[in-house]
């Protein structure tokens, strides 16, 4: 019996190390579970997806993303046009004082363009955000596979299903071919 508790308890302790590794904090702000999802090797966008948590006083914004990971990285969501449902970027993301915002299919995201090298499941990339009070933060993105819950798959705030193997992101109307 000794035994088994001990395990139980060094179980315990192992998934909360695993937990807390996905927490970043800069000044007030705590990002938790920054990740993409594994994507077909010919892919060349991804998205990430994170909370951000503002436990200050104070207002902030998410003011840009880079990763050496794609030639460009930027903020993106997702809105409703023309009967469709489309991804633009955006200029920042509001951080307000007391509160959280999700990164999420189907909404806010960091998009990558131009993708240097598959995403894998397993793998991990850094990525870099900048904010205009607390300033930059890097953390590492954990590429997981699809089919998680609360991952791609799911069908999008429209009620239409994401294209397969995109993840949704064949319908961005805003990327430039090289």
């Amino acid at each position: 019996m000794k035994r088994s508790t001990w395990t139980s308890v060094l179980t315990l302790f192992a998934l909360l190390g695993a937990a807390s590794a996905q927490d970043y904090v800069t000044g007030d702000l705590q990002v938790s579970h920054p990740h993409a999802l594994e994507l077909p090797p010919v892919s060349r966008i991804g998205a990430v997806y994170m909370t951000i948590a503002n436990r200050g006083a104070g207002d902030d914004r998410l003011i840009a993303a880079a990763t050496p990971a794609a030639e460009r990285a930027e903020v993106h969501t997702h809105v409703h046009a023309g009967g469709m449902m489309k991804m633009q970027p955006v200029e920042a993301v509001d951080l307000p004082a007391g509160h959280g915002v999700t990164f999420e299919p189907g909404g806010l995201h960091v998009m990558l363009m131009q993708l240097r090298a598959p995403l894998k499941a397993g793998e991990t990339f850094p990525m870099t955000l900048s904010f205009e009070r607390a300033g930059t933060l890097e953390v590492t993105v954990t590429v997981e596979a699809r089919g998680r819950a609360g991952t791609m798959g799911h069908p999008q705030r429209s009620g239409q299903a994401m294209p397969a193997g995109q993840g949704g992101h064949g319908m961005h109307g805003g990327e430039k071919k090289p």
